[in-house]
């Protein structure tokens, strides 16, 4: 189920990205699905699914784009990487606790594509981009992300307490 899953996310996610979301515009800005999705496998699944997640994630949307390809490898696999250790630390995960940490590595991801695209325009420039384009993409991110895990961790309850028989039938 995994494999299909992953290859599903690979395949779909970019173009979904690219074309549909231009509806979701808030601001003018979009949220990142695919930093979403290395954070929340790298959360869930752990550091290593996370890496992977994101740095295939990271080829795909460089290829699809016209920006530097190594900068969307390297966001989107750090970002995989570091919520798979932040999740490995967290007792209780929650939606609040996917929260601070999709909020706090967007902004990081975010700051480091502001600094490699804009470093010639200056310091009012980088300022600016961040009030308009970093915060709300922000908060876009974290919403949608934790709605998505919402929505994952309420299903893995509902399958948790399916009674299951001796033979891990249901019954």
């Amino acid at each position: 189920m995994k494999p299909a899953l992953y290859a599903g996310l690979l395949l779909g996610l970019v173009p979904a990205q690219a074309t549909l979301l231009r509806y979701v515009e808030v601001v003018g800005v979009r949220p990142d699905l695919c930093l979403v999705a290395a954070c929340l496998a790298g959360f869930l699944a752990g550091e290593l699914e996370g890496l992977l997640i994101g740095l295939a994630l990271g080829v795909v949307q460089g290829l699809f784009s016209a920006g530097d390809l190594w900068l969307n490898v390297l966001t989107k696999g750090g970002v995989g990487l570091l919520a798979g250790l932040a999740g490995r630390h967290v007792t209780n995960p929650t939606s609040v606790s996917l929260l601070a940490v999709l909020a706090g590595l967007s902004a990081l991801s975010g700051m480091v594509v502001l600094f490699a695209i804009r470093s010639g325009g200056g310091l009012a420039a980088f300022l600016l981009a961040m009030r308009s384009v970093l915060a709300p993409e922000v908060v876009l991110n974290a919403a949608v992300g934790t709605g998505m895990y919402w929505l994952i961790a309420r299903r893995v309850r509902r399958q948790e307490a399916i009674p299951r028989g001796p033979a891990g039938l249901v019954g």
